[in-house]
């Protein structure tokens, strides 16, 4: 059986609807879901006060017996204020070597990077259980993904990306939210990944927002020593009057003109029902040739082979 324990280091679970439907269905795919109580903890709009929420993630270095999963509930904005207090030379000893998987995505960004850059811990963009595991109707490229790439050594994910020049280039893999990439520049929690393979989305954000965004990282630097940019979902990232049809396909081409890197688009990850589940800090290789992608990965940690899994290829039924 694979034991899940709930996290909830940013907003509070407003669709109580979604968070039992991911509930429901974790545990008829045969997980146990632990941790619950997080979904009660309400503090404005954080889900708890900075010190609950921090405990979440520390306690994982204490505990006698690590879950399976860590997984983030929802999204929001709340994670960059824990940042200064997580225990990252407890949660190294604790997690290195370990199968533990620490999976979300968006706010989630932020913790992924301090722990990569504090603790090189490898982590997981991917499902949480409101929005996706919770979802009015399971997303079969989500779900199969996530337990392939949980489950196995190596995994890969493949996709149409028409507009991409032929490409193969390897590198480190990681990346997450635009946003929060670019809020963590020049912090102790921004990791100095050189020859990476960065991948990001975003969501709500206008496409000059978004140019400006990936303007900061081509300003840094950041851009220019990598090997590949991988953009994901942007979704509801629309013009407004004012941008004179200005939209956020003119916002990539230009970026692609003035940045010293390939840019590789389509890829399902985001705020949209279907997306990967990619480790944050690992090996992979990212190849583009006739309008097929495929970035393939491995080195990240995974469930024990003791441990059960959920079938990939069956969607659990609940009532």
């Amino acid at each position: 059986m694979t034991r899940i324990r709930l996290i909830a280091p940013s907003g509070y679970p407003h669709d109580r609807d979604a968070m039992t439907r991911g509930i429901a269905r974790l545990q008829a795919a045969g997980c146990s879901v632990d941790g619950q109580e997080v979904l009660d903890r309400v503090e404005h709009r954080y889900a708890g006060t900075d010190a609950e929420r921090v405990a979440d993630l520390n306690r994982l270095a204490i505990a006698p017996h690590l879950p399976d999963i860590a997984l983030a509930v929802r999204g929001g904005y709340g994670a960059t204020r824990l940042l200064e207090h997580i225990h990252y030379g407890a949660l190294r000893e604790r997690l290195t070597g370990s199968s533990t998987l620490l999976v979300g995505h968006s706010d989630f960004t932020a913790i992924q990077m301090a722990l990569h850059a504090r603790s090189g811990l490898v982590t997981f963009g991917g499902p949480m259980l409101g929005a996706d595991f919770g979802a009015p109707e399971l997303n079969p490229l989500m779900w199969e993904h996530f337990w392939r790439a949980a489950g196995e050594p190596e995994a890969t994910a493949s996709w149409v990306s028409p507009a991409a020049a032929d490409l193969d280039v390897e590198g480190p893999l990681w990346g997450g939210n635009l946003a929060l990439v670019c809020s963590l520049l020049g912090t102790p929690y921004f990791p100095n990944i050189e020859g990476g393979i960065l991948f990001v989305e975003d969501v709500g954000e206008p496409p000059y927002r978004i140019e400006r965004l990936l303007y900061q990282l081509h300003l840094a630097g950041v851009l220019d020593r990598q090997r590949a940019l991988v953009l994901g979902h942007f979704t509801h990232c629309r013009p407004h009057g004012y941008d004179n049809g200005y939209d956020i396909d003119a916002a990539f081409a230009h970026i692609s003109a003035v940045a010293h890197v390939p840019v590789v688009r389509g890829m399902p990850f985001g705020h949209e029902p279907d997306k990967f589940t990619l480790p944050f800090g690992v090996p992979a290789r990212l190849r583009v040739a006739a309008g097929q992608a495929s970035l393939a990965f491995r080195g990240h940690p995974h469930l024990s082979g003791a441990v059960s899994r959920p079938d990939p290829g069956k969607l659990p039924q609940i009532p």
